[in-house]
């Protein structure tokens, strides 16, 4: 799409306001608004913002950024009001002499796209986004309660989600979004979306999008919609499933109808990549000390580094679909990553595999989870992080996610997190009061 295109769409639309969109490395979507008389400079990169008081991003004496939007990403929002209808642009970062940010999480996905380009290739992802709507209390504040009794699947009138969750995907195609499906989840409360395939950089763009109109949804119908990966105790946490594959000119280079799997040689050695970078990537992939809450036995959130086809307890799984659906999904990632990031590593993983030619442990078709530790140790089955801390320690040894992401990136995610950590470790929780408080 050119940018005459968008000033015309922009013209059609009556739009008043454009929102210039980028993530901090967190993962949190920021934005500079201007008037849509502004978006000839935004279009040509002259729109400058305040870099330092971004997390992760840059010291003060360093402050002017530069944002450079992307003209294929332009969309209107459909809740904007009547008189001022608001568009967004997602934007890339730029140094004041045009050099790319350091700091850029799109940037730093768009640098691993390149590599797979010139092996001839385009990286195609479908999300699968899980995620919580829970009630407000009286004063509009958010709380954990929901009325919704709905499983897995269910429909209304046990779902009293349903309403709320279809005004999201009515938003969601209004802007543009392709939706494959969408049902309630297994816990209470609980919500799926799964986004129809895109280059991965749009997947991305997509997933950062879809977190932003599912909570302002939500909020115009008085609820609270969450990624936290594990807001309730003793129920299902939320996950990102990232369904991967290579093409090229529309083939699907994961297919290979002469093998008995259906699995080609590229996808054997995509496979083993993310298996053997997998403790290494997942500070990215899990980053809050929450994530590790659901990365636990029996809520059905996989911690075992293994792969298989029909068996759900891995962390990679093989769907059933061959020829054109043939594909990996990722089934650790969190709905709290940054999805740049965590595309950036993951894709990263799997790339190195294939251009060293791994080969991947055979699959485990066994529930892992009722091994003895004996049983997975024979097998040569490890286990994901079980900590925030422990996942930093094993990116910080694993040299891949700071190829993938840059130095700059990579220092400043692993300041923020250790950070998160210290606060977690020193502060006293309330189990620990209601456990030894009178016993002690």
């Amino acid at each position: 799409m050119r940018e005459d295109d968008v000033l015309a769409m922009a013209r059609d639309a009556n739009v008043r306001f454009v929102r210039l969109q980028f993530t901090d490395i967190l993962g949190v979507m920021k934005n500079v608004a201007i008037p849509v008389e502004c978006l000839p400079q935004a279009l040509n990169g002259e729109i400058m913002f305040d870099g330092s008081s971004i997390e992760g991003f840059v010291r003060i004496e360093e402050a002017d950024m530069y944002l450079l939007p992307d003209p294929a990403t332009f969309a209107v929002f459909p809740w904007s009001v009547e008189d001022a209808p608001t568009a967004r642009l997602m934007c890339d970062i730029v140094n004041p002499d045009g050099t790319p940010f350091a700091g850029c999480p799109r940037t730093a996905l768009k640098r691993v796209l390149a590599e797979v380009r010139a092996l001839g290739a385009e990286v195609r992802v479908a999300p699968e986004v899980e995620f919580f709507l829970f009630e407000r209390d009286a004063e509009g504040q958010a709380t954990t309660r929901t009325k919704d009794q709905a499983g897995y699947f269910d429909l209304s009138p046990v779902d009293e989600g349903e309403e709320v969750r279809r005004k999201i995907v009515l938003a969601l195609e209004q802007m543009g979004f392709a939706i494959e499906a969408t049902h309630h989840e297994v816990a209470p409360g609980q919500h799926e979306i799964d986004l129809a395939a895109a280059d991965a950089l749009a997947a991305a763009d997509n997933i950062a999008t879809l977190r932003v109109v599912v909570r302002t949804i939500a909020r115009m119908h008085h609820h609270h919609a969450t990624f936290m990966p594990k807001p309730v105790t003793g129920i299902n946490g939320s996950g990102l499933h990232l369904h991967q594959w290579l093409e090229r000119d529309g083939r699907n280079l994961f297919h290979d109808p002469g093998k008995a799997d259906g699995l080609s040689e590229w996808a054997r050695s995509y496979l083993a990549g993310l298996i053997r970078h997998a403790k290494g990537y997942t500070a990215i992939t899990n980053p809050l000390v929450n994530s590790y809450k659901r990365l636990v036995p029996g809520y059905e959130a996989p911690i075992y580094i293994a792969w298989a086809t029909v068996n759900r307890s891995p962390m990679i799984r093989v769907p059933a679909g061959r020829g054109g659906r043939t594909r990996l999904e990722l089934r650790s990632p969190d709905p709290a990553c940054n999805p740049y990031l965590a595309l950036a590593v993951t894709i990263k993983a799997g790339l190195q595999g294939i251009k060293e030619k791994w080969e991947p442990p055979p699959p485990v078709h066994r529930n892992i989870s009722r091994m003895t530790e004996a049983e997975r140790r024979e097998l040569g089955i490890d286990h994901l992080p079980s900590s925030l801390i422990e996942a930093l320690r094993e990116m910080r040894r694993d040299p891949l996610v700071r190829e993938a992401l840059g130095e700059h990136l990579v220092q400043r995610f692993y300041e923020a997190k250790h950070i998160e950590w210290e606060v977690y470790r020193t502060e006293v929780h309330r189990w620990e009061v209601d456990q030894y408080l009178t016993t002690y």
